[in-house]
């Protein structure tokens, strides 16, 4: 499991790019309207979900915990 400083939080779009799950946005929504990503172990489809410390995000064979 791979740990990423966020500070006061981020998308989880822009968690996906950062981490290089995928290279753009669109790819971001198209991963997650294809249900392969999981928050905290739930499917997430919303791009725009607010990640906090704490949260727990696998897609695309990894696993990223938010620090």
């Amino acid at each position: 499991m791979d740990e990423v400083e966020v500070g006061n939080g981020i998308r989880l779009g822009q968690l996906l790019k950062l981490v290089g799950v995928v290279d753009t946005g669109g790819a971001a929504k198209e991963l997650l309207e294809s249900g392969q990503v999981l928050l905290n172990g739930q499917p997430e489809t919303r791009r725009g979900a607010q990640l906090a410390v704490g949260d727990v995000v696998q897609a695309g064979g990894r696993t990223v915990r938010l620090t």
